[in-house]
């Protein structure tokens, strides 16, 4: 009996058995399905991270106001520093003048309501107070309408550039939205411009649920707010940014009046920096998938050696009668290896499929884009498939490869 008859023979005794070979397929597939799942909705989520970091690219930083932790330490009360006021952060655009755009923002509310004649919003809305540069750096397109104007930002003209979630709520059917007036903060604002699609990641705010208005007019409609400012260098020269960092932070503690040898009274943060940190999470998080898949796929290998064990014992007088005719314990343990490998590669098929459903949904539930197919957690699936099936096989394939002929044969 050589290699390819044993085959044959063992994808005979799975046919003879469909229904237990499914239960079984079935079992190891939900194992794989997952692992795949999970790795497959974190690499959607990176990829979604990622494309937006690259929008904003790599060569950016940000500068905002340094957050005060409550509390002493060493027994010394820890400094509170105050927030980066607008005249400050206008005199760092002003004065910055490394070759690069700044842009200068800050976010007036996130429960604002907004309407149009008798439409009106969730109050919801976020409203987000920027210059003209705030578009292009954080990765935004527009589509349709124009950015704001320098002499707009200058003044604080009450214009706006609205998201698409926003539009869609407000005006129900397809007209030209531009240069029609809403109302946000008890202000009207003349839209000029509509931003594409761009999505969001969990629950946090979108751009595509927002307003843009000038710094100015972001000014006097949060008046009765505080509010806190922040600023995104981009830099045009590529591969400074550690010297453009450097002259910012200089800039800043002389506008911000740092005495010397005291600590930065605001926060500076590379993108670079954020791609890592992001990294870093999506790896404790593949970790993570990992362990829960490997839980799932050692309970469904424990299922399976057990019905291996029953396989075995059900067919010990066919084991027998193969002995008799001259098959060798290896030929033995080969057939009964081949079942199990095939059981889990049919598995193995059917949950890397489901899993990749299951990660691309999730990944779309919580609003990342895209369709992902990891086509290395699909080879590494295929690989844990045979090694399980090995593993749950080698066992009662070594059992039978063992039996007695004689006593086979007189087995009932």
């Amino acid at each position: 009996m050589n290699l390819i008859e044993n085959i044959k023979e063992g994808i005979r005794s799975i046919s003879s058995n469909l229904l237990r070979t499914i239960l079984t397929a079935l079992i190891v597939a939900i194992g794989i399905t997952s692992l795949v799942g999970i790795l497959t909705a974190i690499d959607g989520i990176q990829n979604s991270v990622s494309d937006s970091l690259s929008d904003l690219g790599v060569n950016t930083f940000d500068i905002y106001s340094k957050r005060n932790r409550r509390g002493h330490s060493g027994g010394v009360t820890e400094k509170v520093y105050s927030a980066i006021k607008l005249k400050e952060a206008q005199r760092f655009t002003e004065n910055y003048n490394y070759p690069s755009s700044v842009s200068l923002s800050t976010s007036v509310t996130s429960i604002a309501e907004v309407k149009y004649k008798s439409e009106k919003t969730n109050p919801n809305v976020w409203v987000i107070g920027a210059n003209q540069e705030y578009v292009a750096l954080k990765g935004l397109n527009l589509e349709k309408g124009r950015n704001f104007s320098a002499i707009e930002n200058q003044y604080g003209t009450n214009v706006a550039i609205i998201g698409l979630d926003v539009k869609k709520s407000l005006f129900k059917e397809k007209v030209d939205v531009i240069g029609n007036e809403i109302t946000v903060l008890g202000f009207k604002f003349r839209i000029i411009g509509v931003l594409e699609e761009k999505g969001q990641i969990g629950g946090g705010n979108s751009t595509d649920n927002s307003v843009i208005i000038p710094i100015g007019s972001a000014s006097k409609a949060g008046a009765s707010r505080i509010l806190r400012y922040n600023l995104t260098v981009g830099i045009t020269t590529g591969g400074e940014i550690e010297a453009a960092m450097g002259e910012a932070t200089s800039l800043m503690r002389q506008i911000r009046h740092d005495r010397l040898g005291d600590d930065n009274s605001f926060e500076l943060t590379k993108s670079e920096t954020l791609a890592d940190t992001m990294e870093e999470i999506t790896g404790v998080m593949r970790i993570g998938g990992f362990g829960i898949g490997f839980i799932t796929l050692l309970g469904a290998s424990i299922a399976l050696m057990n019905i291996m064990m029953v396989s075995v014992t059900e067919r010990t007088r066919e084991v027998g009668v193969r002995k008799a005719l001259g098959a060798t314990p290896l030929r033995i343990r080969q057939q009964f290896l081949i079942e199990a490998i095939v059981v889990c590669l049919m598995g193995g098929i059917g949950g890397v499929i489901l899993g990749i459903g299951v990660g691309n949904l999730i990944s779309s539930v919580i609003g990342v884009g895209g369709f992902i197919i990891p086509w290395a957690w699909m080879l590494m699936g295929f690989v844990i498939c045979i090694v399980v099936g090995m593993i749950s096989g080698y066992w009662p394939a070594y059992k039978a490869s063992k039996l007695d002929p004689i006593e086979s044969l007189r087995f009932e």
